[in-house]
């Protein structure tokens, strides 16, 4: 199901190990269980994750921002990133089916990382309204957004998310009681220590009137998938989204852009081609 409006290299490459090159005989043995499961197509985002990390050390996300930036994660690093990130909200908000966790972020791997870690533990994923409809919007349990100034008055949890690869805290002023999610999401555990049981008919994500359940959010694997894919990041998060689940669900990886690479890209066809070839896009 599509999800509609819901569906050269730089050598600056993002550290984002942070601490998950060490890996301890737990999650050595979640590697093991999870090529167990790789041989099934993924119907929930926790085997989808384990599916991810049965080739751990493969790379399944590669990010190209604004000024040359690029960052490269593998499906060991995107999990622990998805598994810290579960255990704060699951630890800090009670998170679950149910909840509701706002995202306002632009296209970009850190808000890819946030909708795994709702979608982990079975809360909707809500995608921002425009400003204008902000109001009449309905009531939201988490914030996570790079904009704390904008939401400082919304009733819940406020969650500020600096963007930059290598930050390590929110370069700037925080409202009271907004957790910068930089500092605090590692201090969390790389493996999940507990999260609900995803229920399949709760809301996965939820745009305006639209909406996509959980049974349906992993889509069916393509029989001639492409092994690694470009994902354009000029369009609607939700359509973002689909695209990289389907590339996971195939065991295959994504190249996200960034709305302003993507463009960049699209008028210049001769970069497209070096990217391509660089990254290995088929």
């Amino acid at each position: 199901m599509s999800f509609g409006g819901v569906k050269p290299k730089d050598d600056r490459d993002g550290d984002l190990h942070g601490g998950f090159t060490r890996q301890s005989a737990a999650t050595a043995a979640l590697y093991a269980d999870s090529v167990n499961h790789a041989s099934r197509a993924p119907r929930t985002v926790a085997e989808l994750l384990n599916l991810l990390v049965a080739d751990p050390g493969r790379p399944r996300l590669t990010w190209y921002g604004p000024q040359g930036e690029r960052v490269e994660l593998s499906g060991a690093v995107l999990q622990n990133w998805v598994s810290k990130t579960t255990n704060l909200v699951v630890e800090e908000f009670d998170a679950g089916p149910g909840s509701r966790i706002l995202v306002d972020l632009p296209v970009h791997w850190r808000t890819v990382v946030w909708a795994l870690g709702a979608w982990r533990c079975g809360s909707t994923l809500v995608l921002a309204p425009s400003d204008e409809a902000r109001t009449a919007a309905q009531p939201v349990d988490v914030v996570v957004t790079s904009r704390p100034d904008v939401w400082s008055g919304v009733e819940g949890d406020l969650v500020a998310v600096a963007l930059p690869a290598l930050a390590r805290s929110f370069d700037g002023d925080l409202p009271p009681g907004a957790i910068d999610a930089a500092s605090a999401v590692m201090t969390y555990g790389d493996i999940v220590a507990w999260a609900p049981e995803t229920d399949p008919d709760e809301i996965a994500i939820a745009a305006g009137h639209e909406s996509v359940r959980f049974s349906a959010l992993v889509p069916e694997p393509a029989a001639s998938r492409p092994s690694r894919v470009i994902v354009e990041g000029d369009r609607a998060l939700g359509l973002v989204l689909h695209d990289l689940l389907a590339a996971w669900a195939a065991d295959g990886s994504a190249v996200l852009t960034s709305a302003e690479t993507a463009l960049e890209l699209r008028d210049d066809p001769a970069r497209l081609a070096r990217l391509r070839e660089t990254e290995r896009v088929t």
